[in-house]
């Protein structure tokens, strides 16, 4: 059995001992020291400049029993040195207090990554930057990978991060849970980081990128939070639901040597039932509040893709109303892309086709290989040959992850000369 770093305080232990707390750890830090200084870039810094003090300190000297309080101490010191150097009143009667308040070295760090999703969700930040800072500092994605996941170039997601953080420093936004009479203005700007956070989680199903391991797990994780907090808000159950249909195929998602394996193409017995349970249970609760939306309505879309792969035939009518309703409420062109896809089961190859054309000016698609590789398998159905060589082809150069681009291939392969 492979033993656990983090139970072994000593000096070879380090660079798999700091590994593991980046992991678990860093948000978590970044979260803590934030509320308390109200300070997001200064306590990121903070944290980082403590995980390179670790980094040189442990294998010289051993590692600490409590690694997370040895990270906080550190941070909390540079950060505190930070925050006199810039400041006027270096000797501010609050910054003598938090240099003086005890520390945590015998104490769970507690975990306010939830309250600062609330902090960025603010009113007074940009809603479009909101989900994006949160996925960078709570969730520890950078600017580039929140840039991928909202179809943004890094310089201009890096720009308005900073912005966001200043402002939150500037307007001194609470780092708190708000009044429960505030939380459903900020509440879909948190569920849509979350959800963005696990879908850049699921890009990496074979958990080989350091920075997206285990971030559908956190984003799991963070659902559940908010539902304890939220029990009765059925978009909080609804994308919990959603989460827990999609990670609960995961299993079957790779063959034995890694190949992709499509949806219907699953061995269903290697699904998580207890996580299929839990959705179904949570999907069934927000049902309960006769409220629809988007993530209520995605998991209902799951749970029905589940029901019909089960019993070995596709559900396409229950589904195509499903998505009408998700176009409907979200205007979204990646909804409208499954939509066609579900109509073409429906109503025939053609019928699909047209509302992936219809979509054509979106610059948003260009580089979205979803649409292409929908559009490459439509062409195929048609007998539009070259048209579906010329979507699988862009498909094939826009797909990050290995196993799917060769399946990509292997499909683009097969079509008729």
């Amino acid at each position: 059995m492979p033993t656990d770093p983090t139970n072994q305080p000593n000096h070879e232990a380090a660079p798999a001992l700091l590994e593991a707390v980046a992991r678990r750890s860093r948000a978590k830090l970044v979260a803590y020291l934030a509320g308390r200084f109200a300070d997001i870039q200064a306590a990121e810094d903070a944290v980082s400049d403590s995980f390179a003090s670790a980094l040189s300190a442990w294998p010289e000297k051993g590692c600490p029993s409590n690694p997370e309080a040895w990270l906080l101490t550190a941070a909390r010191r540079k950060l505190i040195d930070q925050l006199r150097r810039s400041r006027e009143t270096a000797d501010s009667e609050e910054l003598n207090e938090l240099a003086t308040s005890p520390a945590l070295e015998d104490a769970v760090l507690p975990d306010r990554r939830l309250a600062l999703l609330f902090a960025c969700a603010h009113p007074a930040i940009d809603p479009a930057v909101r989900a994006p800072l949160m996925l960078q500092v709570v969730l520890g994605l950078d600017a580039a990978q929140v840039a991928a996941a909202f179809l943004i170039s890094p310089a201009a997601m890096a720009q308005r991060l900073v912005r966001a953080k200043t402002k939150i420093r500037v307007a001194g936004i609470p780092f708190a849970v708000p009044d429960r009479s505030e939380l459903p203005g900020r509440l879909e700007s948190v569920l849509d980081a979350i959800y963005a956070c696990f879908s850049e989680g699921w890009t990496d199903p074979a958990g080989t990128e350091f920075t997206r391991r285990e971030l559908a797990g956190e984003a799991i994780f963070l659902g559940r939070l908010l539902t304890e907090l939220l029990p009765e808000e059925p978009e909080a159950l609804g994308l919990l639901a959603l989460m827990l249909y999609t990670e609960a195929r995961k299993p079957a998602r790779r063959a034995a040597m890694g190949e992709y394996v499509p949806l219907l193409q699953q061995n269903v017995a290697l699904w998580d039932e207890a996580m299929i349970e839990e959705a179904e249970a949570a999907l069934r609760h927000a049902s309960q509040a006769n409220l629809i939306g988007r993530y209520q309505l995605e998991a209902a879309i799951q749970s029905a893709h589940i029901a019909g792969a089960r019993a070995g035939s596709p559900r396409w009518r229950e589904i195509l109303p499903l998505y009408d309703a998700l176009v409907e409420v979200t205007a979204s062109p990646v909804a409208t892309i499954n939509r066609a896809l579900v109509l073409a089961e429906c109503s025939g190859p053609k019928a699909g086709l047209a509302v992936l054309d219809a979509l054509s000016d979106d610059k948003r698609l260009e580089s979205y290989q979803p649409y292409w590789a929908a559009r490459a398998s439509l062409c195929a159905r048609t007998g539009q040959i070259e048209g579906a060589r010329h979507a699988y082809s862009l498909a094939i150069g826009l797909e990050r992850d290995p196993a799917v681009r060769d399946y990509l291939i292997q499909r683009c392969e097969s079509l008729e000369n």
